[in-house]
């Protein structure tokens, strides 16, 4: 048994270096390729365990490879909470599947180092979290990239841009990606990607969160200590690490603007929970074993840095949690400021000659003409906006798609045991826009304007009462105070609460306008006023009919009003 046992090991070895031979060219695994590899490395060695998690949208499931650095098995996926954790997601768009295969360089790398953990940390990664995306393979979706071969594609089984869902969360996908990163808790989160957009000479662009919206222990650790690291580190492998950008007109010459990392994606998402978060963007246009190669190189400097570094990150970590625990106010609607930096940029000449296709000009860069400049860089964000944090939140029972949300995400609550009256604080909708086309499936709200109000709230038995004072907090506040860029009434789960129900007929509410008037003096001069100074107004019977209706008892109370309230 023993013999039979070593052949049959020493053809599975045979096969994975075949593969991986094959994958450090120019291909990227199938989806069942990469499972298939994945655990028979899980049947080898038992530092490696593969964990089927949950469902995707396609219906296979999404998997979590776990490498524990203390060299012992992993029976459940608690263990890696009690270590410092680094949780690296790949193939969120199989398009770009760089760090499917960095990470399965990796691991066949440390293999062959003889799978030395000390000083590691438990490092997971989800293989292919679009899976959906993934089985979508072909060659050609991704037009203006250097290979692979073959790849996926961007959308899922739903057609959905998984890195927009991570709090709408439509897909099953996400509920899957909520339960691991909560079972895990990592300190570290990685998302990768590969860019579209101007050429320039980096290979690798790197976004960071945006300093201003994370905890000061957190930005310090990312931007004074580790990223100069990373650069340092990086450049001595010849591989020049610059932020990802975008551009505040045609080309870089016109100036480079911060990623805004909203909630809505990967990094976003993982910085809500105080996670150190970063996404890799290689580049399109250099070829794909190139890229692999940079993404590879960013992940084990990281990998490197953080298992020397366990008690700084925790520390820093914890430091972050106590920070927003002890905030008075929610600060949202972060914007980039006129303040402008320098950085030096290494990029390509570009010019404007005649297109052979349209007979007009054309964009185009010229890699023969390399330049290094410094360029304009906008990369201070500021909050225009704040609400103060309440004691609680009371969210009515009937809104299951929240609830259900909200304990994916490990936010706590207690149920009202019986119907009872309390004075809340309402939110009211005064005003909002909506785009003319759909985005992500969702007609996302924005410049929402909200009245509140102490009023007398009845409660029934079954409602919930969510404390503010608990970890997830800052995750809790960006999805239930409406006016946030990512909250659950921006991707309309609250939108029935914004239509009214019931109207007059004008024939018949004639006679009640004319008593309603007459009973309300104060009404009756305010209304007589605005018929002066409004021309539109006084012109149109039903404008004032509807008026003295929104202003009388038949006006129904719950107009506009959502039903998430504030306890202070």
């Amino acid at each position: 048994m023993n013999n039979l046992f070593l052949s049959f090991a020493l053809v599975l070895f045979v096969q994975i270096g075949q593969s991986m031979a094959q994958w450090n060219k120019n291909s990227t695994p199938t989806y069942p390729e990469l499972i298939a590899h994945l655990e028979k490395l899980d049947d080898l060695h038992k530092e490696i365990e593969l964990y089927s998690m949950g469902p995707s949208d396609f219906g296979l499931p999404i998997y979590v490879c776990i490498v524990n650095g203390k060299g012992d098995s992993l029976s459940t996926m608690l263990k890696a909470r009690s270590e410092t954790t680094i949780l690296i997601n790949n193939g969120i768009h199989p398009g770009e599947p760089d760090g499917i295969n960095a990470c399965l360089i990796w691991l066949d790398e440390w293999i062959k180092r003889g799978k030395k953990t000390e000083g590691l940390p438990v490092i997971a990664f989800i293989p292919a979290y679009n899976v959906g995306g993934m089985m979508n393979r072909s060659s050609s979706s991704r037009a203006n990239q250097e290979g692979p071969e073959e790849y996926g594609f961007r959308g899922n089984a739903q057609n959905l841009d998984l890195n927009r869902d991570f709090i709408k969360m439509d897909s099953k996908n996400a509920f899957t990606f909520s339960k691991i990163f909560h079972a895990l808790d990592p300190d570290v989160f990685v998302d990768t990607h590969v860019s579209n957009g101007a050429d320039y000479q980096y290979t690798l662009t790197l976004i960071s969160s945006v300093k201003e919206r994370i905890a000061p222990s957190i930005s310090e650790l990312t931007y004074d200590i580790l990223l100069p690291h990373l650069c340092d580190e990086l450049g001595k492998k010849k591989t020049d690490l610059f932020p990802y950008v975008n551009l505040k007109g045609e080309t870089p010459d016109t100036g480079l603007e911060a990623f805004n990392d909203l909630p809505r994606y990967a990094m976003g998402y993982a910085a809500l929970f105080h996670s150190i978060s970063f996404t890799v963007e290689t580049h399109m246009l250099k070829p794909f074993p190139e890229r692999v190669t940079a993404t590879l190189q960013f992940l084990d400097e990281l990998i490197q840095w953080t298992g020397l570094n366990r008690s700084l990150v925790e520390d820093r970590r914890q430091k972050a949690i106590a920070h927003f625990g002890k905030s008075d106010y929610f600060k949202f609607d972060y914007q980039l400021t006129e303040k402008k930096d320098s950085v030096l940029f290494k990029g390509f000449e570009h010019s404007y000659p005649i297109s052979e296709v349209t007979g007009l000009k054309r964009l185009k860069y010229d890699r023969n003409k390399p330049y290094k400049k410094y360029i304009l860089y906008f990369n201070e964000y500021r909050s225009n906006d704040s609400v103060k944090i309440p004691e609680f939140f009371v969210v009515g029972a009937q809104c299951e798609d929240v609830i259900n949300r909200l304990s994916f995400n490990g936010i706590n609550y207690r149920r009202v045991g019986t119907d009872t009256t309390l004075s809340l604080t309402t939110n009211r909708v005064l005003s909002f826009d909506s785009p003319q086309k759909p985005y992500e499936g969702h007609y996302a709200h924005s410049k929402i304007d909200i009245e509140r109000e102490n009023v007398e709230i009845d409660l029934k038995k079954g409602d919930l009462i969510i404390s503010t004072d608990q970890k997830n907090r800052w995750f809790l506040m960006h999805v239930l105070v409406p006016e946030a860029e990512d909250s659950y009434f921006t991707w309309n789960f609250f939108d029935s609460y914004v239509q009214q129900k019931e109207y007059f007929s004008s024939y018949v509410f004639e006679d009640k306008a004319k008593e309603i008037l007459e009973n309300d003096t104060t009404l009756k001069s305010t209304f007589e006023e605005r018929k002066k100074l409004d021309q539109k107004f006084n012109a149109s019977s039903w404008e004032q009919l509807y008026f003295i209706y929104q202003h009388s008892e038949y006006f129904e109370p719950s107009w506009h009003l959502l039903p998430v309230f504030e306890l202070h």
